[in-house]
């Protein structure tokens, strides 16, 4: 009498059956080992320049927009954007005038690049600036009474361009040269009113953060390094001053005393990191982040807390 084979051939049979669908029906890691291709990103966003107002309850920046830079408000948390220019133009570096009364902002709605004034909801726009200069990034006395502004250092990028500083008095539109010589950019008043820090180019390749007196004269260099150090924003008490270098290869965000002493990195990013403007409670710094990402590049508004410091440690 022979053996019975039934359950050899039952066995047999589940396992051919177990290898088919494990071949057939590939596990996950399978599934990814076996993709086509990469996927890439498409759509990229242009978000940056922020502002605080100075009650602290509304951020302001601009957004690019089917090809053009428009202004937007938001809270200080990046909640509730809501647009306040829609001209087919772009609007550039808004500043928010210490009485929270206007927002002060470069254009090139006429073919030039003006400084403009506007009412936070959008209305009350006011041309600030003549045509005898492209003009660009707008600041406010601390009391609200003037505007510092400079003209533009990129007429022909990548090269640089000689580039002044001039201050209107709103009253009386009187304008006022306060600094020449050299590309001088990027200047902003101390809460005192009495000084002015800058962003001045020496050489082709080499930017630093100078500081001069509140009508332009003594300028002298603070950060005296050879990355490209720009970008300059007062701390609101005066005593520290935040802004943006490329001395650890990418552009990050860093602070100091008034005095150029005691530089500090304020956080770790990857990009570039650029235009820091404090919280007017002095906690809290905003600025621009961008990013490559595949065929386009990324910019963001990023906030980070500012860590207190206490003289004599480190």
């Amino acid at each position: 009498m022979g053996l019975d084979l039934r359950p050899l051939k039952h066995r047999m049979a589940f396992w051919f059956a177990a290898a088919f669908v494990f071949w057939s029906f590939p596990t996950p890691a399978q599934a990814q080992r076996a993709a086509m291709t990469l996927a890439y990103q498409l759509t990229h966003v242009d978000t940056g320049e922020p502002f605080p107002s100075p009650d602290g309850k509304k951020i302001i920046f601009e957004t690019s927009i089917a090809g053009f830079y428009q202004l937007f408000t938001m809270n200080p948390d990046g909640s509730s954007p809501a647009q306040i220019t829609h001209d087919a133009a772009n609007h550039d570096t808004p500043a928010w005038s210490p009485d929270g009364r206007k927002v002060a902002y470069a254009s090139d709605k006429t073919g030039h690049s003006v400084i403009y004034t506007i009412n936070p909801d959008g209305t009350g726009e006011e041309r600030i600036s003549d045509d005898r200069h492209e003009y660009i990034h707008p600041n406010w006395s601390p009391d609200s009474s003037k505007i510092i502004y400079c003209s533009d250092d990129d007429l022909k990028p990548p090269q640089k361009n000689a580039s002044d500083i001039f201050s209107v008095d709103l009253k009386t539109k009187q304008v006022s040269t306060l600094i020449t010589g050299g590309t001088n950019t990027y200047p902003s008043w101390s809460p005192s009113g009495d000084k002015i820090v800058f962003r001045r180019m020496i050489g082709e390749m080499n930017s630093e953060v100078f500081l001069a007196a509140g009508d332009g004269s003594n300028a002298h260099n603070l950060t005296n390094h050879p990355a490209f150090d720009g970008w300059p924003a007062w701390s609101p008490d005066g005593t520290q001053i935040a802004f943006a270098s490329n001395r650890n290869a990418n552009y990050q965000i860093f602070t100091m005393n008034a005095d150029g002493s005691n530089i500090r990195l304020v956080a770790n990013t990857e990009g570039r990191a650029t235009e820091p403007r404090w919280s007017p409670d002095g906690k809290t710094i905003y600025f621009t982040d961008c990013k490559k990402v595949d065929w386009g590049v990324d910019c963001q508004v990023f906030a980070a807390q500012v860590e207190q410091w206490v003289p004599g440690h480190p």
